[in-house]
Parts: C-alpha cells; sequence; structure tokens
C-alpha cells in the first residue's frame, strides 16, 4: 500500500497535485528569537494563511513543511492552515542542524543539545517514530517526513547522532527522508553514512543543493539515487535564476529530470508576501514557473513537461510511504 502522509490524514499519491517541496509556514525558532531576530519568526498563522492561499489560486495543492521540532513548528497553527485553504501539507518529524540547539526545549529546562546528547540512538529514533505513528507535540497530527540536517563542510558528532536516528526511524516507518545541507555542502558523506544504515538513497531528498551550483557535485550525487533539492528559487543574494535553471537543466540534459524537486524555503518575513512585501509563495508558480518553461523551450526541452515532473511527479514520488 503507497500513501503520502499529510496533516489532515494520508492521501493517495495521485491527489497530491501540484506542489512545493521544501517551505516553512509557521514557526517561531528558539535560538532566533533568542537573539531578538525577528525576520525569521514566522509568527502570524493569518498572514502565513494569505500567502498559501495565493499560491492556491495560482494553481498549487500542496506544500511540504521542512519545520522540525527545533526550528519552532507550531503543529496546530500550520494544521489550521491546511483545514482553511484546503491545500495539502506535510509535515516533518527529526531534527534540524546543530546549530540552532542551543534553544530550550519547551518541555523542560534543557538545551536541545543537551536532549540528543544524553540521549542514545535508539532513544531518538523512538522519538522521531512516534511523531510519524502517533502525533506531534500532544496532537494527533502526523509527519509525513523525517528530517536531520549537518554543518558547512562538517557532520558533528552529534548531528551523526541524529542523522542516525532518523536513518532507523525511516526503515521502521518507511517515511520519506529529508536533509538539510548547510550551504550546499556534506550531501555524499551524508549518504555514505545513510547506506551504514541501510537506507535505500532513492527515499532521501537533500535540501539546498542549489546553494551549491556546481554540476559536478549535482552529478554525483544524482548518481547515487536521491532526490535533489532546488529550493532556493527567489533568493538572488546567492544566486542569479540564470545559475539555479543552468544547473537544473544540465541535469534533466544528463538524464536525471526524475529526480529534481523545485521550492522557495521562504523562512523570513522579508520573503513573504503578506508579512514583509516580499516575492512571497506566489513568485514560484506565478513567475519563475513562466521564465524556466521559456528557457527550457528555447534551449530544446519541453518546459511544460520538466514542469510536471519538478512539481507533480517527482514529489508524488518522493514523499510516499510504501509499505
Amino acid at each position: 500500500m503507497s500513501y503520502i502522509r499529510t496533516m489532515l490524514g494520508d492521501i493517495a499519491p495521485e491527489l497530491l497535485g501540484f506542489t512545493y517541496s521544501h517551505e516553512h509556514i509557521v514557526c517561531r525558532p528558539g535560538h532566533w528569537a533568542d537573539r531578538n531576530e525577528d525576520d525569521l519568526l514566522l509568527d502570524d498563522p493569518e498572514k502565513s494563511l494569505k500567502d498559501v492561499l495565493d499560491f492556491k489560486r495560482l494553481g498549487g495543492n500542496a506544500i511540504v513543511d521542512a519545520t522540525a521540532v527545533d526550528y519552532g513548528r507550531d503543529v496546530k497553527a500550520v494544521k489550521w492552515i491546511s483545514e482553511q485553504s484546503g491545500l495539502h501539507i506535510v509535515a516533518t518529524a527529526g531534527f534540524n542542524k546543530s546549530f540552532l540547539w542551543d534553544s530550550k526545549r519547551p518541555q523542560g529546562n534543557e538545551t536541545y543539545e543537551q536532549w540528543i546528547e544524553r540521549s542514545s540512538i535508539d532513544e531518538l529514533a523512538d522519538f522521531v517514530v512516534s511523531e510519524v505513528e502517533r502525533g506531534m507535540e500532544g496532537t494527533d497530527v502526523r509527519a509525513g517526513q523525517v528530517k536531520f540536517g549537518t554543518g558547512y563542510n562538517m557532520i558533528s558528532p552529534l548531528e551523526e547522532k541524529t542523522l542516525r536516528a532518523v536513518a532507523r526511524a525511516h526503515l521502521q516507518t518507511k517515511a520519506p527522508v529529508h536533509s538539510h545541507t548547510e550551504a550546499g555542502t556534506m550531501a555524499l558523506e551524508q549518504i555514505a553514512l545513510l547506506k551504514e544504515e541501510g537506507v535505500p538513497i532513492e527515499h532521501l531528498s537533500i535540501g539546498h543543493l542549489d546553494r551549491n551550483p556546481d554540476t559536478y557535485y549535482h552529478l554525483k550525487v544524482a548518481d547515487e539515487g536521491a532526490f535533489l533539492s532546488f529550493d532556493g528559487i527567489g533568493k538572488i543574494k546567492y544566486a542569479p535564476e540564470s545559475v539555479r535553471i543552468g544547473c537544473i537543466l544540465e541535469l534533466v540534459k544528463r538524464g536525471y529530470g526524475k529526480q529534481i524537486l523545485v521550492s522557495g524555503d521562504t523562512a523570513r518575513k522579508s520573503y513573504y508576501k503578506h508579512y514583509g512585501h516580499g516575492l512571497g509563495l506566489e513568485y514560484i508558480i506565478g513567475k519563475w514557473v513562466p521564465r524556466f518553461v521559456e528557457e527550457a523551450d528555447a534551449a530544446g526541452f519541453d518546459g511544460k513537461a520538466l514542469i510536471e515532473d519538478f512539481f507533480v511527479h517527482n514529489p508524488r514520488r518522493c514523499f510516499t510511504f510504501k509499505k
């Protein structure tokens, strides 16, 4: 039996539709709140809902919310947005990167770092399994993917610990696996560790690879069978869209179009239209997609067919539980 787990229940994969594969909808990360970094706090569900509705109005049907417990997840608020909008939203169990683990856990006085350090890998895996099979943060809302993260050009001992915990949770639940890479680094090292744990790499999506616009590197990752997430669309301060599109088309040219996911990782008020007058969740579907189709067609590809792959067919395969 195959299904995709959303915040409102399990659905048949063919119902997912046009999907953003890595976003943040409501989150209040303790690391940033402690430092009064207001731009990094998406703390108004009604404003977030307005951006979600912009996406839906243009044909969007689903969003994967990649917010893990250590990034200030708000399960009830995001479920409410799913109910109000009618969009399928996939929630995330697991962890982010160790950079964020200095904040206190809501459940007690210890930090995330202290909790992870004192817990065994299997205890952390049990926590992730419970979020997938029973519910997150005292609710009955179950996660639809499991996540871990690593740092810039390094994997700390505690990050390896959470990676192995998430790998073991995947093997028990069959939940899709997603990884955070810092600036697109350490993807191959992540894959090597997951293989040690017995995780089939075709169940893995790797985030932020467009932050490292290196086609040689992308091809090595693609050769392993993972999904490559180009989720920095609209963030021109890192690279112009021409660079991202060029990397994507090179992967397509080499036969890897079925392994590409596209999204925005829209995690700041200034990126949202209804918080900070930014490009908003409507940007990719409304403006980037037409540009990509134009450039792909000019390069001799079928742009519309590629968009169907990146936003419909590939997410459908990537986020499916296969038991």
